[in-house]
Formats: C-alpha cells, sequence, structure tokens
C-alpha cells in the first residue's frame, strides 16, 4: 500500500461511487476520509466499520460494490479531518455548488483546506474539484489563498474536472427494495446508485515527480472544450429531454427511449446543433470528440446512457431547477448562442427551450414571477411577452444574440405542440 492519503468533502453518490470507490480499489492509499455534516450518514458507515455499498448500472444488469476502510467524520464535531488534511496528498470536493467553498463562518471547506495545508506534512497535494462549474477549482484556490493570508505553497494544485457520470440517491424504501438496491448501510433506508460509465477527465497535474493515487482519470492540458461539451452537450440533451419529457408525461427517462419523435429532436439538437457548433469552434485542438465522427459517437453513446433502464433516473430530476437551467449561459440558451454564434439555427434545442419555459410558467408561484408574467399562458405566448419572461429571468440587456435566441423558441411553439399532441 502507498503512503498517499484521501480526504473528500461530501458523501454523495459521486464521492462514495468514483472517488472513494475509485481511491479504495486503486490500492494506493493508507487512509481515505470523508468530511460530511450528515450526523446520520455517518454514523451509519462507522456503524458497519467504515464499509459502504455502492449500486452500478451497467447496460444490462445493477451490480453492488463493497468499498472498505473508509472513514467518515463530522468536522463540526470531530478534529480528525483536520488531523487527515495536514498529511493529505488528494482531496476532492463533492458539495452541491462552488458557493459551498466559504462564508465569514469558521470551519468552512477553504478554511479546513487552508489549516490543512499549513500543517501539511505531505510532500505534495492535489485538490479535485467535482462541482458543476467550469471554473470551480480557480474559485476554490482562491477562497483558500485568502483564508491563508498569503501564496499557496509549492507543490500544491488545484484541478477541475469533467465527470459526465449520472448519479443518483434513492430515498424511496419502496424503490430500494422493489429495483433490490443495497442501502449505503445498515440502519439507513438511502442507496447510491451510478452509472458504469468512468472516462472522467481532468486537468493535467503539473507537481513534478508526483504521481496522483487514483489513476483512472484522464489528464487535459485545456479542459474548457470538454467542459463545454459537457454542458452545452451532456447536459442540455438531458435537460431538454427532461422538460420535453415532463410535458409528455413520462416518470422515467428509459419511458422516453421508446419516443421517436422526441428522440429525434434530441438527437439533432445534440449532434447538428450542439456538435455542429463545438466542432468548429474546437476542431483546431485535434482531438477525436471534435470531429463528426468523434462527436456522433459520443452523442448516440450519451443517448443511451441518459435511457439506461437499469439507471432509471426520474424525468422530474432532469426538469428541476428550471430557473437555472434556462440560465442565459447555461446549458439551454447557452447551447443556442453558441450555436448561433457559428451559423447553425438551433431549432431543435428551441424546442427545448420553450418546453423549459412551459415549466417555468406552470410553476410561475413556485419560481416566484411577478403578477404579470405570472399570468401569461404558455399557448399565448409571443415575442413580445417571451421577451419580457426571459427579460426577468436573464437579467442582463438583451444583445442581439439574445434578441434571435428569443425569436427562435417563439417560433419553436407549434413544434413543441406538435411533439405534445402525439
Amino acid at each position: 500500500m502507498s503512503d498517499h492519503v484521501f480526504v473528500g468533502f461530501g458523501f454523495g453518490p459521486i464521492q462514495a461511487g468514483l472517488f472513494a470507490k475509485e481511491a479504495f480499489e486503486s490500492g494506493n492509499f493508507r487512509r481515505i476520509v470523508v468530511a460530511e455534516i450528515d450526523q446520520r450518514l455517518v454514523d451509519a458507515v462507522r456503524a458497519n466499520r467504515g464499509t459502504y455499498f455502492v449500486n452500478v448500472a451497467r447496460s444490462d444488469r445493477v451490480e453492488t460494490v463493497r468499498v472498505d476502510n473508509v472513514e467518515l467524520f463530522n468536522p463540526a464535531k470531530d478534529g480528525e479531518v483536520r488531523k487527515a488534511l495536514a498529511e493529505a496528498t488528494e482531496i476532492t470536493t463533492c458539495l452541491p455548488s462552488v458557493g459551498f467553498y466559504d462564508c465569514d463562518k469558521p470551519g468552512t471547506v477553504a478554511a479546513l483546506i487552508a489549516q490543512g495545508l499549513q500543517a501539511r506534512k505531505s510532500d505534495a497535494t492535489i485538490v479535485y474539484t467535482a462541482e458543476n462549474n467550469n471554473h470551480a477549482a480557480e474559485i476554490l484556490e482562491q477562497a483558500v489563498v485568502k483564508r491563508l493570508g498569503g501564496p499557496l505553497p509549492q507543490r500544491v494544485q488545484f484541478l477541475n474536472t469533467v465527470i459526465g457520470k449520472m448519479s443518483q440517491v434513492v430515498t424511496d424504501p419502496a424503490e430500494i427494495a422493489a429495483r433490490n438496491l443495497a442501502p449505503i448501510a445498515p440502519g439507513i433506508a438511502r442507496a447510491f446508485l451510478v452509472e458504469e460509465f468512468n472516462r472522467i477527465l481532468v486537468t493535467r497535474t503539473t507537481v513534478c515527480d508526483f504521481t496522483p493515487g487514483i489513476r483512472v482519470f484522464i489528464e487535459k492540458n485545456d479542459l474548457l472544450p470538454f467542459e463545454e461539451a459537457k454542458l452545452y452537450g451532456h447536459n442540455a440533451i438531458h435537460a431538454l429531454l427532461g422538460f420535453i419529457g415532463t410535458l409528455r408525461g413520462y416518470a422515467r427517462m428509459p419511458e422516453i427511449q421508446a419516443d421517436a419523435a422526441l428522440m429525434r429532436v434530441a438527437r439533432d439538437a445534440f449532434i447538428k446543433e450542439s456538435g455542429g457548433a463545438l466542432i468548429r469552434k474546437h476542431a483546431s485542438l485535434g482531438d477525436d470528440l471534435f470531429t463528426e465522427g468523434g462527436y456522433r459517437a459520443y452523442a448516440e453513446d450519451l443517448l443511451v446512457r441518459i435511457t439506461n433502464p437499469h439507471l432509471a433516473d426520474s424525468v422530474a430530476r432532469a426538469s428541476r431547477d428550471v430557473v437555472r437551467k434556462l440560465a442565459v449561459n447555461d446549458r439551454i440558451f447557452g447551447t443556442m448562442a453558441l450555436a448561433l454564434e457559428h451559423g447553425i439555427e438551433p431549432n431543435n434545442m428551441a424546442i427545448g427551450a420553450m418546453a423549459g419555459v412551459a415549466l417555468l410558467l406552470a410553476g410561475a408561484a413556485e419560481y416566484g414571477l411577478p403578477r404579470e408574467l405570472a399570468a401569461i399562458n404558455r399557448r399565448s405566448l409571443h415575442a413580445e411577452n417571451l421577451t419580457g419572461l426571459l427579460t426577468w429571468l436573464w437579467q442582463t440587456p438583451l444583445s442581439p444574440i439574445l434578441h434571435r435566441m428569443i425569436d427562435c423558441t417563439c417560433s419553436a411553439g407549434g413544434r413543441l405542440d406538435g411533439l405534445l399532441a402525439r
């Protein structure tokens, strides 16, 4: 066993089913420590002597994987996380968002990492950031430097990641039993379910003479093009299917697989619009992903994975957080803007945008729409009131390209109605 020490923040399905799992299976770590503030979860894994279970959705079955020798601690109640951070060679943050990195309170993630680096006993430390933000590593590094009150110690590097691995926490005891899923640990009625896919991209490690203990990740010199492929490809199509699938009345993503018309919209949006734009933007990299054949293979594989019956993701999960997903630079409208910038009309993505708008209007009270916008009926949407709705949502002056996106979305209303009438 190596002298590597792993410390993770947040014990969700990506931490448990990817980072901690890979650390355990590598055999390269003498300690695997995870900080988690859910005391029930901490107690359940500790009572099980550091063993937990992850359910892995393969193409033909669900397989239960056992992970041993993981130490869970609540950092608010136990100082062991601080001790482990001083020895850590690999740190991973798997939090709901980058907003959880730091605040004015003591004991934040940034504060704990800074304290660990100040007391560091390891020769080198790399920090993987797994939050869904293209600049997560830079944001966390800045927060840690602020806590340090000076520059980072030598041989420390913060790394971005592109994690296309779909996952969920199943909390319904009846569903856990019906699907024969293994709970995380005895005494807690929750189960981790992650897909088999494991092609994880990370920023290339530049710390001299340092070999990471987790060695399955694929390093890239420039991660941003691949982050864009995830946001404007994977995330965009997942949301499009979720939005339209919700309006069609589907409960689970595998149900969508048999809807030829909807799958055709998703495939054309993915390959012709998202792919067409990204290939034009990044073809000069020479990476196979940004070729017609490479991106088509990426899209076809993802469409199968998104609708995998063994993962059985819920349509509700794919369509949640409508306000965030309809943000001006997020997956739906961000993809439309990219397509327009590269001379491609995003007509299929616009159907997903209109479906998202329909869900936004349906949840007007929940999303806090002003009274005059909440009164808009989807079937009476026209360019003027859609402009008012999206101006309120985006909170930014409308540029010519934003006006074009609004027009494209408005014109997609009839095509969405046609899909829903099938």
